[in-house]
C-alpha cells in the first residue's frame, strides 16, 4: 500500500471532483498503464476503486475523479465530504483490468458519465502513440461533463464528440448506428453506468469478442433481487481445504455466506469489478454476476463477492 497526500481537489463538473494524490516526500509514484485503477481506503473504512485519469507517463502524481452518488453505499460521499487538501490516503499500487490492446487500426472509445475517467488516460496514450481513435462522451448536459477544457482541442479536431441527452437517452447519441459496422482491426472500449453499458454491449453484440473491452464502475442495483429470485432451497458450498459445508441463503452472495461462517476471504470492491475475490472452483455451476471474468475463465473461477451458487453444491478452492 501507498500513503499519499491529497495535494489538490478540483471541481470538474456538477457532482464531480478530481483528487490529485502525491507522495508526501515528493518521490515518483509507481508507473501505470492506460486503463489502470487504484484501490482507495476512503474515510469511514470503505475501499473503493477509482481509475487513474491523467497521462500514464506522469509519475509525479495520480489523479482520480469521483462522482458523488447520493444513492450509493457511502464511498463517494465520504470522498466529497470528508477529504481536504493536505489529508493522507492509503491507496494500492495501480493495477490494470482494462488495458489498451496494441496494434489496433482504429480505436472507438465510448464513455457514459463518470465512465470517462479511464478513457481520458487512454486518449493521452493513443495520442502519444499516434494511434487512430475517436472518443464519444455521453452526459446529461454540459454542466455535468467532466474535463471539458481538457477535451476542447480534441473536440475542435474531430477526435472527441460530446453528446447530451437532457436526461432522456432517446435524445442522445445513437450508439447502435455508431457500432453497426465493424471492420477488421477496430477495437471498442467503453465504460459507464449500467444502462449505458447494456446499450453498448447490445449494439456491439456482432463484434468479435477480442475487439470489445469494457469496465463497469457501479454496482448493479438489481443484484440482490436477482440472487433472491434465482436461489434454490438448501444449496450449499463446500470448502475443499477444510471440507466445511456452508449454507447459502436466498439473496446471499457466496462471499457473504463464507464470512457468516467465520471463514476469511480476501475482497475489495464487493461488486464484481476488481477481481480481488477470484476463487477457483472444482465442481458445481456458480451464477456469475461479475464484470471481469472472460467466458473461458468462468469455467474455472468465480468472483465470490457477487456470485450465486446456482442449483448444485459448489466446491471451492478455499
Amino acid at each position: 500500500m501507498l500513503t499519499l497526500r491529497v495535494r489538490s481537489i478540483t471541481y470538474e463538473a456538477e457532482g464531480i471532483r478530481s483528487f490529485e494524490l502525491v507522495d508526501p516526500d515528493g518521490k515518483d509514484l509507481p508507473a501505470f498503464e492506460a486503463g489502470a485503477h487504484i484501490d482507495v481506503s476512503v474515510p469511514g473504512g470503505l475501499t473503493r476503486q477509482y481509475s487513474l485519469c491523467d497521462s500514464p507517463g506522469i509519475r509525479t502524481h495520480y489523479r482520480i475523479a469521483v462522482l458523488e452518488d447520493l444513492a450509493g453505499r457511502g464511498g463517494s460521499k465520504a470522498m466529497h465530504a470528508g477529504l481536504r487538501a493536505g489529508d493522507m490516503l492509503n491507496v494500492s499500487v495501480p493495477r490494470n483490468l482494462f488495458p489498451l490492446k496494441k496494434g489496433a487500426q482504429h480505436n472507438v472509445l465510448l464513455a457514459g458519465g463518470i465512465g470517462i475517467t479511464p478513457l481520458m488516460c487512454m486518449v493521452d496514450q493513443l495520442q502519444q502513440d499516434r494511434q487512430s481513435f475517436e472518443l464519444h462522451y455521453c452526459t446529461q448536459k454540459p454542466e455535468r461533463t467532466a474535463f471539458r477544457s481538457r477535451l476542447q482541442s480534441l473536440v475542435a479536431g474531430d477526435k472527441a464528440f460530446l453528446h447530451h441527452d437532457g436526461g432522456d437517452p432517446k435524445n442522445g447519441f445513437d450508439i447502435a448506428a455508431k457500432l453497426e459496422k465493424y471492420e477488421e482491426g477496430m477495437h471498442l472500449y467503453f465504460c459507464g453506468p449500467p444502462g449505458f453499458m447494456k446499450a453498448v454491449r447490445n449494439a456491439a453484440a456482432h463484434w468479435p469478442e477480442h475487439a470489445v473491452h469494457y469496465e463497469y464502475f457501479g454496482v448493479d442495483p438489481a443484484l440482490s433481487a436477482k440472487l433472491e429470485s434465482s436461489a434454490a432451497e438448501g444449496v450449499q458450498i463446500r470448502l475443499a481445504k477444510s471440507d466445511k459445508l456452508i449454507n447459502v441463503e436466498p439473496g446471499q452472495t457466496i462471499l457473504a455466506a463464507i464470512r457468516q461462517a467465520g471463514v476469511e476471504c480476501e475482497s475489495s470492491c464487493e461488486s464484481g469489478m476488481c477481481g480481488t475475490c477470484k476463487v477457483r472452483y472444482f465442481s458445481g455451476k456458480p451464477e456469475h454476476n461479475d464484470y471481469v471474468l472472460t467466458e473461458e475463465e468462468k469455467s474455472e473461477y468465480v468472483l465470490v463477492c457477487c456470485a450465486g451458487t446456482g442449483t448444485e453444491t459448489l466446491l471451492l478452492d478455499l
